[in-house]
Formats: structure tokens, C-alpha cells, sequence
């Protein structure tokens, strides 16, 4: 389209796609490539085509610079596109790694022309999020596709050092673009653009150096996930004595996590747990294995006895250290005010869960005392933690931890977790892969609410199946089937039709 509308000089825009999370300065960036381009003597031109909210709201924006003189040059005006074009874009900017995946599948990014300069950090999508299993999208496939589709990648985690420096992604990202040497002009150019907006220039000025020096040096792709220290020295000497080298870690882990959930008796009921599913595994033969049977219960029990209620909920959101880290996202400043509300919707079954036992069976039996709640739970409610009242309410649920073993929905749990340890007791004897098998069910068992209440039905619905099994040789099998038929979709259909299924000879 352009060679023909300059055919004398054949020129072609620059074309550049920004795909930015909500809140992440996409628009700010944009302004500042527009700003940096008409102060560098070419005619820009940007447009912004906002997405559905994957997470905080994802926008694409893009922007295409054609140089002035080569317009004077033909007496003709540009004209410049609306937006991004599968395989006719020069430059990606990414504010965070999927954001860089889904511009590949999109087709923006292809080797023969686009540099992409991109985030490693990530923001979990609603879709990642809501997997009934680990719905994380792997980074080592998106890095891998990164290099083999980019002309050239630039790649770091811009967020750490917009952390560390004191500024915002969207300055970090403006540096390494200057230092990508796409487009024609000096880093000079880039720092008069940063002055002439006038908003926060030094601080925008100390992100900019440091994304452009770390993408002159090359910074190292930083996605791996933080490794969490052991506290095996938490554990009690005669307990830690007492399990294989191989349970210590994830024990470790699991214990120091019941204290943190509720206490130091509830720490040691969890180690009772794991050392009798070690002398089950000890017995038929695991230490040959290096106790895989012990280890993924110990992760897996560790994850059920600290489930998510109203309790729990509360305790986390009215800690010192969720304040303080509000704080340092927002960069408050000493002094500042922030303001923080929580959106909740208490259902019946959260109610019904927090109560003694005994007042929560009755109340799922009562339709009176249903009709009394009812105009309670009708409706979310938003609730002020950065106010005295609101962090008050939660904080005096969250007290309400010394007595949740007297709640309805610990005895129900305990239930479930006994059931469960006994059957992987009872198969570990005569099928350690079976035992193993029955561990994985736990995995169904997650989240809250919704998610929860699908979980735990396709839980059970597996639980109740495993006498179909019994003395199958390939037992383990059939309920690894049932579990991935589980975790296919969210209304079972994949599941009700493997159970329906007839065991294979």
C-alpha cells in the first residue's frame, strides 16, 4: 500500500504494537513514542483497541511513524493504519510474557522482521486462574516460541526493576526499547521525551536508565518461580529424625504451614499424617522409589488441612504484611493514605461452614433460620480494610481461629481427609501405584465456592468408583483416566462419560 502511494522513494511506516495490561502505563508508552517521533521529524499516528479483561484489562496499542521528509519529498500525505497487520509489524512491546505469546499467536511477531521487547514477569490470566487444576500457560513453551518467531527478543523482568528503581513498568520498558536500536533515535531523544511530559520525570528517568542498561547487557531472563527456604529447622528433632531424608523438605514446608493456619498441635497432627502414610509406603517397598507415595501425600495434605474458609480468608487479608505490600505496589509514599476494599459475597454455605457444628447442620436443615439470612447474603458487600470499622469486622472474624475445630466445616474436612488417607493406606500394601493414584485425586480438591463445590464433587464421584478397580492390574490407570477426565472441563461432562464407560478387559 505505501510503495504504491510513494513509489519515487518507496517508503514504508514503522509500524509498532504495545500490548499492555490495564494499569501498566500502555498508553502513557504510546504517548511517549508518539511525542519522541514528532519531535524526531516523522508524522505518527496511534490507536488503542481495548480487549476483554483477561486480567486487570489487556489493550493493544498501536502506533506506525512515517518520516516527515519523505512525505514532503512526494507532496503526499501518509496514510497510516487503524491496526496492527499480521506479518507487517516492526516492533512488539510486551508489559508482560503472555501478553508476548498472545502477540505470536496473533501473528504481529514473525522472524524475518519483528524485534519484541518483553516483560518476563507474569500476570495470571482469569482463565489461568479458574483451571481446575494448575491452568498455568508454560513460560518454557512461550520463551521457546519467543526465539524462534522474534527477529530479535529482548527479554528481562522489567517489573523487578520498575520495583527496584522506584519507577513504572511502562519507563522501564521505554528504556529497552531505545536500547533495541529499532527505531531512529538517539537515547538522548528518548530522555527529552520523558522531560517534556513533566509527570514524574525522575523518577521515570531512573526506570528508563535501567531498562536500557539492563538491555544493553543483555539481562538474564528471569522466570523462574522464587525457591522457598526449608524450615526443617522448625521441625520437632524427634519428628525430623524420624522421617525419610526424602519427606524432610515438603514436611518441613507442610508443618511450618499448619502453624501458620492454626497452630503448633495442628502442625504436629499433620506430622502424625505423613508418618503413617511413610510406614504404609516403607512396607511396600517406597524407600526403593525414594518415598513418592509419602512426599505427595505430604504436599497434597498439607494444601487440604489449610483450606480456604471465611477464617482464613480474613486472617490473610488483615496482616501487617498485606498492608505493607499494597503499600509498596502503589508506591505509596511515607505518610500516604491508602485505601483498600475488599469485595465479598458471604453465601449460606460460608455461614453454614463457620459455625459450630452442630448450629450449622441446623441451619441447612431450617428453611426459618434460611429466610432469616437470606437478606444478609443477598447481595456483595465492599468492605473498607484501609478504615478502622471494616478492618475491625474482619479482623474479629479472623479470631475467630482458636475455635474453628468446633466449625462445621472443619469436622467435614477431617472427614474427607481421613477417607482419604485410609484408602491410600489400604491400596499401598498390594498396589503402591494405586495408593500413589488415589493420592493424585486430592488434586480435585480446591479453591472456594464454585470451583470448590466441582472439585469436590468430581472428588467424590472418583472416591466412590474405586471398587470398580479392585484388583485391576491396571488400576492406577483407570483413575489417573478419571482424574484427567475431571480436569477436562467444568460441568463433568468428560467425567460422568468415563465413569459411564465400561473398564477395558
Amino acid at each position: 500500500m505505501l510503495s504504491a502511494e510513494f513509489p519515487e522513494r518507496r517508503e514504508r511506516p514503522l509500524t509498532i504494537c504495545i500490548a499492555a495490561l490495564g494499569g501498566q502505563g500502555g498508553g502513557v508508552l504510546s504517548d511517549w513514542i508518539v511525542d519522541l517521533a514528532e519531535h524526531g521529524g516523522h508524522i505518527a499516528q496511534s490507536t488503542s483497541v481495548p480487549g476483554v479483561a483477561q486480567r486487570t484489562g489487556a489493550t493493544i496499542y498501536y502506533v506506525e511513524l512515517f518520516p516527515a521528509a519523505a512525505a514532503l519529498a512526494a507532496g503526499r500525505t501518509p496514510v497510516l493504519a487503524l491496526t496492527p497487520v499480521p506479518g507487517d509489524v516492526d516492533l512488539v512491546v510486551a508489559s508482560e510474557l503472555m501478553e508476548a505469546g498472545r502477540s505470536i499467536s496473533r501473528g504481529f511477531i514473525t522472524p524475518d522482521r519483528t524485534h519484541l521487547v518483553a516483560s518476563t514477569h507474569r500476570v495470571f490470566a482469569i482463565g489461568e486462574k479458574m483451571a481446575m487444576y494448575d491452568g498455568r500457560a508454560d513460560v518454557g513453551t512461550i520463551i521457546q516460541a519467543i526465539h524462534a518467531r522474534s527477529r530479535r527478543a529482548v527479554l528481562f523482568d522489567m517489573d523487578d526493576v520498575a520495583e527496584r528503581t522506584g519507577s513504572v513498568i511502562s519507563s522501564v520498558l521505554f528504556g529497552a526499547v531505545a536500547a533495541a536500536d529499532v527505531l531512529p533515535f538517539d537515547r538522548s531523544q528518548f530522555e527529552d521525551t520523558i522531560r517534556r511530559s513533566g509527570v514524574a520525570v525522575e523518577s521515570n528517568l531512573r526506570g528508563f536508565a535501567a531498562g536500557y542498561d539492563a538491555a544493553k547487557q543483555g539481562a538474564a531472563v528471569s522466570v523462574a518461580p522464587m525457591a522457598l527456604e526449608t524450615p526443617i529447622a522448625g521441625l520437632p528433632a524427634a519428628r525430623a529424625e524420624a522421617l525419610h531424608p526424602a519427606v524432610r523438605e515438603v514436611a518441613g514446608l507442610g508443618f511450618a504451614r499448619m502453624i501458620d493456619y492454626q497452630d503448633r498441635a495442628y502442625g504436629e497432627l499433620y506430622l502424625d499424617r505423613v508418618l503413617e502414610i511413610q510406614a504404609a509406603d516403607r512396607e511396600s517397598g517406597g524407600a526403593s522409589g525414594g518415598y513418592a507415595l509419602t512426599q505427595a501425600v505430604a504436599r497434597r495434605l498439607a494444601l487440604w488441612m489449610s483450606y480456604e474458609d471465611t477464617i482464613r480468608v480474613a486472617d490473610l487479608k488483615t496482616r501487617a504484611e498485606r498492608f505493607r505490600r499494597l503499600r509498596r505496589e502503589v508506591r505509596a509514599a511515607p505518610g500516604q493514605i491508602v485505601t483498600m476494599v475488599e469485595f465479598m459475597h458471604p453465601r449460606l454455605e460460608e455461614v453454614c461452614d463457620t459455625v459450630p457444628a452442630p448450629i450449622g447442620r441446623w441451619i441447612r436443615r431450617s428453611r426459618i433460620a434460611q429466610g432469616a439470612l437470606a437478606p444478609f447474603l443477598k447481595k456483595g458487600r465492599k468492605i473498607h480494610t484501609g478504615k478502622l470499622g471494616g478492618f475491625l469486622l474482619l479482623y474479629a472474624l479472623a479470631g475467630l481461629r482458636p475455635l474453628r475445630r468446633a466449625s462445621l466445616r472443619y469436622a467435614e474436612e477431617t472427614a474427607r481427609i481421613e477417607q482419604w488417607l485410609e484408602a491410600v493406606r489400604g491400596a499401598a500394601p498390594a498396589n503402591p501405584d494405586l495408593a500413589l493414584a488415589i493420592a493424585e485425586v486430592q488434586t480435585l480438591v480446591r479453591g472456594y465456592s464454585d470451583t470448590f463445590a466441582r472439585g469436590l464433587s468430581n472428588y467424590e464421584q472418583i472416591m466412590a468408583a474405586l471398587e470398580r478397580f479392585a484388583g485391576a492390574p491396571d488400576a492406577a490407570a483407570q483413575v489417573r483416566m478419571l482424574v484427567a477426565a475431571a480436569l477436562a472441563d467444568d460441568e463433568g461432562r468428560a467425567l460422568a462419560l468415563a465413569l459411564d464407560a465400561p473398564l477395558a478387559a
